[in-house]
């Protein structure tokens, strides 16, 4: 069924910056089905048809509605209840317990629609420019900001779609949340606020990812600023961003401290 969507997929939408995650979230939905398949295996087969086929023939119709109208997020939205709905109906409520995770993740690989990008691209990129032109005119640089365009001694900039940071957001949150069930955290405190710290950590790393980029087109000329050094500061702040994500876990864990399982009855 999904043989067709996924080539499309690598043709089309997967090649674009803003949806190159896309073939890296489908072999991570892999690898996780892969380390729960001998779990799944081993439960007891109780089918749950009454739950299952419900599930399974709306997630049936949202897909031949995708395929018929063309509507990609239809598409890959579906396979969330058609996986769950062959877990209940092949191996029952306990399978779905146990591989909530891997199909909860498919909802990283649905294209983010046009609509809810552009509502909120646009805010982004006006707080973006605003906190750069404010923290740098305070310490001193030459800089003025006239809507997203940011004016920096003799260069101008403007922050465009692609530095609003929700597609950092957006990648932050997929690999943020694989850490956490990694993780497998007992603390309900210290989920929540490892979750509630996602945007924000992803949103502060970008914003100093624009102003690292518009202190290179300062030093250094705009050739410099939107050359190979644009590309390694977007990795570059990945990267840090997702230390922190760790460094967050580990202080909350000595913080909170990590709760042990109970100890089995005799």
């Amino acid at each position: 069924m999904y043989v067709p969507v996924y080539w499309w997929a690598a043709h089309v939408i997967w090649q674009s910056d803003d949806h190159a995650h896309g073939p890296i979230i489908l072999a991570v939905i892999g690898w996780l089905f892969w380390t729960l398949h001998k779990d799944l295996l081993e439960s007891p087969t109780e089918p749950s048809p009454a739950l299952g086929w419900p599930i399974f023939v709306f997630g049936l119709l949202v897909y031949f509605a995708g395929r018929m109208f063309n509507v990609s997020i239809l598409e890959f939205g579906s396979q969330m209840p058609v996986s769950a709905g062959l877990l209940l109906l092949l191996k029952g409520r306990r399978a779905l317990r146990l591989a909530w995770f891997p199909v909860i993740y498919f909802v990283f690989m649905i294209p983010l629609p046009g609509v809810l990008v552009d509502a909120i691209t646009g805010p982004l990129k006006q707080w973006i420019s605003s906190i750069v032109e404010t923290v740098l005119y305070a310490v001193g640089y030459p800089i003025a900001r006239s809507g997203v365009i940011i004016s920096i001694g003799q260069y101008q900039l403007q922050v465009a779609d692609a530095c609003s940071g929700l597609h950092s957001m957006f990648s932050l949150s997929a690999l943020g949340t694989l850490f956490m069930y990694i993780m497998d955290r007992k603390s309900r405190v210290h989920n929540a606020i490892m979750l509630l710290s996602l945007l924000p950590i992803a949103f502060c790393a970008n914003i100093v990812r624009v102003m690292v980029l518009v202190l290179i087109t300062y030093y250094l000329g705009d050739e410099a600023g939107q050359g190979f050094l644009h590309g390694t500061a977007g990795m570059v702040l990945m990267v840090i961003a997702l230390l922190i994500c760790f460094l967050l876990d580990a202080v909350l864990v000595r913080v909170l401290g990590e709760r042990k399982p109970p100890a089995a009855a005799a």
